[in-house]
């Protein structure tokens, strides 16, 4: 058999190792060379293909007693001579051994599973049938003459490879403790506090909880596993202890996380634990007295931004809660002590704030405003959960997370970022993002007002400001884009507001399990969840920040090369912005936006100034020069309606469709037969080219009304010179007009288009509901090709027209519009995000200064936004290299205060016994070695930093390390 006859799913064609989930854990957790990739003869998995029947064999030889079938008797100890009968499962090798030998020998490891040869085969048995019993209270080995058997002498253990039934003895003694203490203190984790039938042991415990944390598994799988590891034939079921394990989790989460942040060394004790006072900060956040320095104060205005906090509000609908149990049944263990706000006040809140109503949205139709109060909760108790995370880091913020009971209401989303905005009131600056801040912060501080004192946020000297995040920024109106973007305002650096996504998207798989708990039980095992999250991010800062600094010092470089061939005139205009952002935005449109009705009135008006003057060149009593062209221009259009219309007609179209186009074009052919009467009266020579085309026919038949040449003066000037001036100066007026309106209805066609799009993407589940997004699409996407077709028909009308009237600077205005040009605005080419990418011409001519302007102003307005864009480009890179310098310098900082906070903890509590005291101290003296490990761990990492900046060429260099 030949390696090259076998392919496996796992491996690329070129031998690389396929997976890429895995691959994306390398790029985000690793640092420094990747494995060696296999050349394509070193295939192992084709390799043991060729061995795979000697491992088939292998295993069928531990079947039997192997080396062991000569062996008669036991070697457990010298004068053993009994029959060799059992092996056991768990511990290393295969040794055989008598029945007195094997319990003898498992005294340490009670819990080791055991097969007995019955003369053909292993069958299973127990320890406890073997006659071990388990001593609690003594050392091991020692029995106690005073013992007590644990209730019916049935006691069952879970373990991460078993459910055991063992045979367990309390002491009895004067100086024992309760059953519980000896039970804990076996590292066992008793399932009742009075008399208790069953344990788990502290490894499957925490076993359990990593496997939630990084697999999602829920409690229920992990029982079914057990049970499966114990008896997966159903011919002898271990008991039932789902239940059991359940409360044994909920509580284990509970006081690992009060262990974890020190609350067992607090003399007040857990009951004086302080809001979010057990929730993972973020180190690499500004914690003044923790990782500042002492002048973070005194720094100049322009650097402040250096110390800013930067939140990231969200909200996630699939973290939905059934209506089952209620808060007086399950009211949960942690109360507003980590992740989740205190469910109590949170409830009072709503009742007393909730029901007021929340002003529509004047910025697009946002859903999230406009429906908050229509979404069905039929059924459900919490219809999703609201945060605020830390946008620059992507964590959990303490005291940031809470259920939406009815939508995404105002009310919810203020009071969790009020409750986590008392844990950073020293900060002063602060950046707030949340895809719909352009309406939310409008009212927020005479909401807040009205608001418990307790919610209150003193921002006096403080200087805040809200953004939408860049992934949903495109959707909104061009106001909006330029006054809450990251991309363009001082201080974000490379933030993209986008963190709580990123955070959902680790959440979502537990959404499965969580819905079906209890208020309590949900939000314990959301905030253990969030915990670890947040934890991990902090152990990965070494490898993050410097990944990031890595990319951020060449693009800053680059993007500062890019600016400097622009001419810096509008530098003050964008500075005094930058310092005051209610000054005007250089990033706005200033020029007026040409439409054809504006166009119209103009002419309209000029005519009406003609006729007090006593000049008349109208020749029919109801129809002007100029209302003749731009109604001309009306049928041109509903011409290409009508020829849309018939082309997407299907093949066997039905009666009552064709009767509806029948009449339409009846109708048109009609109002075409006027215009054209009347049009000889101001363009006499239309008739001659009339009549030359009818007799160069090739034959007779009816003209369609969409067919019929209207001899506008733009057609008329491609055949002959025999057309009136002011005829083609009105017109010329009015096509520009109209190219302008075209193009202002495709960038509308465009933005909606973004945003439907990635709407469906993230949101659209299942086969109608993508049927229906589909056909949405497909309708915006007919809206584009209307749009650009309209312009084209401009274009070319102006383009004749501009040498018949001597205007040759018209393309500097209105450009040809070539299929390439025509994509969004927050696209961009392909590969490229709007840190990085150009725009096409049709987002950077709007609009022009005034009728009758050559385009000077266009041109001019398009460079200065330009030159504003690049610019922030530049700026906001170089902010990111700072930022990113700042930010290692507060994780060592922290991790040092930290370690600092660590050892204070080690000699709080007093007048303990001396068991307790040194277990005191020593994991508080562990803690703080862990921190100062990390420290040193990452500051190595980072000590490449200095010579990455003042490196030449950045990007050369990095290809290296």
């Amino acid at each position: 058999m030949e390696q090259s006859d076998f392919e496996f799913s796992s491996f690329t064609p070129d031998g690389k190792f396929a997976d890429p989930e895995y691959e994306s854990h390398l790029a985000e957790f690793t640092l420094g060379p990747r494995k060696r990739v296999r050349p394509i003869g070193d295939r192992a998995m084709a390799h043991w293909v060729n061995g795979r029947e000697g491992y088939i064999m292998e295993l069928i030889r531990h079947e039997g007693r192997g080396d062991y079938t000569t062996r008669e008797a036991c070697h457990g100890h010298r004068e053993c001579t009994f029959e060799l009968e059992y092996r056991c499962r768990d511990c290393f090798g295969t040794e055989l051994y008598c029945k007195d030998c094997m319990v003898e020998r498992h005294r340490d490891n009670p819990l080791h599973r055991i097969k007995h040869w019955n003369g053909h085969y292993f069958e299973d048995t127990t320890l406890k049938y073997l006659g071990l019993r388990i001593q609690l209270g003594h050392p091991v080995g020692k029995k106690c003459f005073n013992q007590s058997r644990a209730f019916d002498d049935d006691f069952v253990i879970l373990d991460i490879n078993h459910v055991h039934e063992v045979a367990l003895d309390f002491c009895e003694c004067s100086c024992a403790q309760s059953h519980t203490t000896q039970i804990l203190r076996a590292r066992l984790y008793p399932a009742t506090c009075s008399d208790p039938k069953s344990a788990a042991t502290f490894r499957l415990l925490q076993h359990f909880q990593m496997l939630t944390f990084e697999s999602k598994v829920s409690a229920f799988e992990y029982w079914q596993t057990l049970a499966r590891l114990t008896d997966n034939t159903g011919i002898k079921p271990c008991k039932d202890c789902y239940e059991s394990l359940l409360r044994m989790i909920k509580q284990w989460r509970n006081i690992t996380l009060l262990k974890h942040f020190g609350r067992g060394h607090d003399p007040a004790g857990v009951n004086a634990t302080e809001p979010g006072g057990c929730a993972v900060l973020c180190h690499a956040c500004p914690h003044p007295g923790k990782n500042l320095p002492d002048d973070w104060r005194m720094v100049p205005p322009d650097k402040q931004w250096l110390y800013a906090q930067y939140f990231a509000i969200d909200a996630n609908f699939r973290l939905v809660r059934k209506n089952v149990s209620s808060d007086s049944v399950d009211p949960g263990l942690s109360k507003g002590w980590s992740y989740f706000v205190e469910e109590t006040g949170f409830k009072l809140f709503l009742k007393d704030t909730g029901k007021v109503s929340q002003e529509k949205s004047t910025c697009i139709s946002h859903n999230t405003v406009n429906l908050a109060e229509t979404k069905n909760s039929r059924g459900l108790a919490a219809m999703g959960a609201g945060t605020v995370d830390c946008s620059r880091h992507n964590f959990k913020r303490p005291c940031g997370v809470g259920d939406l009971q009815q939508g995404e209401k105002y009310v919810n989303m203020d009071y969790l970022l009020f409750s986590t905005l008392q844990h950073s009131d020293k900060v002063l600056t602060l950046n707030v993002s949340y895809d719909i801040a352009c309406q939310w912060s409008k009212h927020l501080w005479a909401r807040m007002s009205k608001y418990p004192s307790r919610l209150h946020f003193k921002r006096d000297g403080k200087t805040i400001t809200f953004l939408v995040p860049k992934f949903h920024l495109p959707a909104h109106i061009t106001t909006c884009q330029i006054s809450f973007s990251h991309n363009l305002i001082k201080g974000m650096g490379r933030t993209d507001g986008e963190a709580p996504e990123r955070g959902w998207a680790n959440i979502n798989p537990v959404a499965t399990s969580t819905r079906e708990m209890g208020p309590g039980a949900r939000r314990d095992t959301l905030d253990d969840h969030f915990g670890y999250y947040n934890w991990k991010k902090v152990t990965n800062f070494g490898i993050s920040l410097l990944s990031k600094i890595k990319t951020a010092i060449p693009e800053c470089e680059q993007h500062q090369r890019d600016f400097e061939e622009f001419n810096p005139q509008w530098k003050e205009v964008v500075e005094s912005w930058e310092c005051d952002l209610s000054s005007k935005n250089p990033f706005e449109i200033m020029t007026v936006s040409m439409t054809l009705a504006a166009v119209r009135l103009k002419l309209s008006q000029q005519e009406a100034e003609d006729l007090e003057n006593g000049l008349n060149n109208s020749l029919h009593m109801d129809i002007s020069p100029s209302v003749l062209i731009s109604s001309g221009m009306d049928l041109e259009e509903q011409q290409y309606r009508l020829q849309q219309d018939l082309t997407t007609l299907s093949a066997h179209p039905t009666d009552l469709q064709m009767t509806r186009l029948q009449e339409c074009s009846n109708a048109l052919l009609r109002k075409i037969e006027q215009w054209c009467n009347i049009q000889l009266l101001y363009m006499p020579a239309v008739g001659c080219l009339r009549a030359a085309e009818l007799a160069n026919a090739p034959s007779i038949r009816e003209e369609k009304a969409h067919e019929v040449k209207l001899w506008l003066p733009s057609k008329v000037k491609e055949t002959t010179e025999l057309c009136e001036g002011p005829l083609c100066a009105y017109e010329w007026e009015l096509r520009r007009a109209q190219a302008h309106e075209a193009l202002d209805e495709l960038r509308r066609q465009l933005r909606l288009h973004t945003h439907l799009y990635k709407f469906k993407d993230a949101h659209i589940r299942g086969q109608r509901a993508n049927t229906r997004a589909t056909t949405v699409l497909n309708k915006v996407e007919q809206s584009m090709k209307t749009a650009v077709a309209r312009y084209r028909r401009a274009w070319s009308a102006i383009k004749t027209l501009s040498m018949a009237l001597g205007n040759p600077n018209w393309e500097v205005e209105l450009p040809e519009l070539r299929p390439a040009d025509v994509w969004g605005m927050a696209e961009g080419e392909i590969g490229k995000s709007e840190g990085t990418h150009t725009l096409s011409w049709i987002w950077k001519t709007r609009g022009v200064a005034g009728v009758g302007e050559d385009g000077e102003a266009v041109l001019s307005e398009g460079l200065r936004i330009e030159w504003c864009k690049s610019r922030a480009r530049a700026n906001r890179w170089a902010e990111e290299v700072e930022l990113l310098q700042e930010e290692m310098r507060r994780v060592a900082d922290f991790l040092s205060w930290h370690a600092g906070w660590w050892e204070e903890q080690a000699t709080r509590r007093a007048a303990l016994a001396t068991p307790e005291e040194e277990g005191i101290r020593g994991y508080a003296k562990r803690q703080a070695a862990l921190r100062r490990a990390m420290r040193d761990r990452f500051q190595e990492m980072w000590s490449i930093v200095p010579a990455l900046l003042q490196s030449p060429s950045p990007a050369i260099e990095f290809a290296t390390l």
